[in-house]
């Protein structure tokens, strides 16, 4: 039998197909800077951030939204890290997402080092509700750095035959890119965090006073910086989507900057967002943060 007609090979492909179906359906944004990847890397991204985006639901409102208790969501978390780690070391699970992740870990070289802290994370948003500068760089490498993380792996080893470390120097842009990420993302959904979720990340001016905004974007321009710095060496299939996620966040790190305190959440406009896509299709230099 051809192994492409295989049962596990047509297994394989529904559940990259389900992620991708799951990443269309919650982010325009990453679907965008996605089809700039290319097919060596793209399929393993996406397994991964669909995982990411279940957990995420979990803890987020949709589980609670559907009558489930805070005890509940718990134990349905704990349950998929369980089932990842699983299907991480015996190659299969029930759950098409947590197998599409799997399949990627098995290959790239993503393993429970890094799902671990993504999950306790996760765990953190159901006991959690306010972080000082400590708690918030856990929280920050869990939820988003090791998430970086795994992509770098796919970066480095998506279809290779032996998963091999990344060079030090990937790690810490991977590392510092995801950081800028997830600190735009507090500062953009600040007010529904601290209103109808009652979580405060960064304890930014009124929502806890330990730092300001401008100390918290100083922060991401300098991480955004340093990550722009080293997309040029990673593999060429993956720079080009790498630098308009990059630029995109840049954007909106701006535009917070100009918009001040405000309740309404920042976003970058479609006509910009593909101009930056564009821009990054052509090869251009990732934009520097604080210009």
């Amino acid at each position: 039998m051809n192994p492409d007609h295989s049962a596990i090979a047509l297994y394989d492909r529904t559940a990259r197909d389900a992620a991708a179906v799951v990443i269309s359906a919650y982010s325009t944004s990453f679907g965008l800077a996605a089809r700039l990847l290319g097919p060596r890397v793209r399929p393993h991204v996406r397994n991964i951030y669909a995982l990411v985006r279940i957990a995420d639901e979990i803890v987020d409102g949709s589980a609670e939204q559907a009558g489930m208790p805070l005890s509940a969501q718990r134990r349905v978390l704990d349950a998929l890290e369980t089932e990842t780690l699983v299907a991480v070391d015996e190659g299969f699970s029930a759950n098409l997402i947590v197998h599409a992740f799997a399949s990627t870990a098995r290959e790239c070289g993503i393993g429970a080092d890094l799902v671990r802290p993504f999950f306790a994370s996760m765990r953190t948003d159901l006991e959690v509700t306010s972080h000082d500068a400590g708690s918030h760089d856990s929280y920050v490498y869990g939820s988003a750095e090791v998430v970086g993380l795994m992509c770098l792996q796919t970066f480095v080893n998506a279809g290779g035959s032996h998963p091999r470390p990344a060079d030090p120097a990937l790690v810490d842009g991977a590392r510092r890119l995801g950081a800028a990420f997830q600190d735009v993302n507090f500062l953009r959904d600040l007010p529904h965090d601290v209103g109808s979720l009652g979580r405060d990340y960064l304890g930014v001016d009124g929502a806890g006073g330990t730092s300001s905004r401008v100390d918290v974007l100083d922060r991401i321009d300098a991480d955004l910086d340093a990550a722009g710095a080293i997309i040029h060496l990673l593999p060429a299939d993956c720079r080009r989507a790498v630098t308009a996620a990059h630029d995109l966040f840049t954007a909106l790190s701006r535009r917070l900057r100009r918009a001040g305190d405000t309740d309404q959440r920042v976003r970058v406009p479609n006509t910009v967002k593909l101009g930056l896509a564009a821009r990054a299709t052509v090869g251009a230099a990732p934009l520097r943060a604080g210009a």
